[in-house]
């Protein structure tokens, strides 16, 4: 996937999870937004993986490597990176 199809891939999931969060929200609490919250950490870690990418493809062009060898990685590798 090239940039602009991790760029886009953010920009829906980024979409859905805003659609989510207003709806549980507007929701009455309960066990009813199960699946929302489970489809949400899913997102979270989609999204995860999709910023991990594309960071990775910019370093490699950055360094004069190809891009398109960055893969993307596990979800528990890049949870939670913030740097």
């Amino acid at each position: 996937m090239d940039e602009k199809g991790i760029l886009d891939r953010i920009q829906s999931l980024v979409e859905e999870e805003r659609e989510l969060r207003e709806k549980a929200e507007a929701a009455p609490p309960g066990p009813g937004h199960a699946p929302d919250r489970a489809r949400l950490e899913h997102l979270e870690q989609d999204l995860d993986q999709c910023w991990d990418l594309l960071r990775q493809r910019r370093a490699k062009r950055q360094y004069g490597e190809n891009p398109n060898d960055a893969k993307p990685r596990p979800p528990k590798q890049v949870e939670g990176y913030t740097g």
